[in-house]
């Protein structure tokens, strides 16, 4: 299978794709990287340039091929997943990196330590509201921390305020979404706020005054 990182985690936040690949190794799996992985097109799509998208798109799965895909970020997931079929006419076989994990642990392939931490989640646009996965990421944590819930939850989640370019675009909007969010998981006195989305750490991590509390799914799994 290919591994496809996405942008954000192989150029910014390059540790999901390290805490990653230290789990497939871990597992056994039998995976490789694109020597030159390119973008998705998600972020293109997601901001109406649709023919420039459409254009990476084609490319890129020319790379990829029949493959079966995992990759780390919800964004990609839900654009390889769906938008790859409504514009390519293509069904891909990808999955994302949190049921991935979730399968491996029912396995047995993957033994993660308990980690005595109060925990929440916060659950991307893209793989809940728009693919409807709440879940996968939830079990492992329940398994391996100690779950709580914010008040506004799976598809009442309030957004991370980066989505659809918003973060470039308008700033000052991103910024005070994202500060709303983290004083979610403050009310319900989380140590540690996990996520499944490159895009939602990197803007949730840019408005908290202690980053290393913000954590990518594959981060907090810390195997025996």
């Amino acid at each position: 299978m290919i591994y496809f990182r996405g942008c954000v985690a192989r150029e910014k936040l390059n540790n999901i794709a390290k805490s990653t690949e230290k789990i497939l190794k871990h597992a056994g799996i039998d995976y490789k990287i694109l020597d030159n992985e390119t973008c998705c097109g998600s972020f293109l799509l997601r901001t109406g340039f649709a023919r420039e998208a459409e254009e990476v798109m084609k490319n890129t799965l020319k790379e990829i091929g029949e493959e079966k895909i995992i990759t780390s970020c919800a964004g990609c997931y839900k654009t390889f997943k769906k938008d790859y079929k409504e514009i390519l006419g293509v069904e891909l076989n990808v999955m994302h990196t949190s049921q991935l994990f979730n399968d491996l642990i029912k396995m047995g392939k993957v033994e993660p330590m308990f980690l005595d931490k109060t925990v929440t989640y916060h659950d991307p646009c893209h793989l809940g509201r728009h693919l409807e996965e709440y879940d996968a990421a939830r079990e492992i944590l329940d398994n391996i921390t100690n779950l709580v819930e914010m008040g506004r939850n799976k598809e009442k989640s309030r957004c991370c305020g980066a989505g659809g370019g918003v973060r470039a675009a308008f700033p000052d909007i991103t910024e005070n979404i994202a500060k709303m969010r983290i004083k979610e998981a403050e009310d319900v006195e989380a140590e540690i706020l996990v996520t499944s989305c490159p895009f939602c750490i990197l803007n949730l991590k840019s408005v908290s005054n202690d980053g290393k509390k913000i954590m990518d799914l594959s981060e907090i799994i810390m195997l025996k």
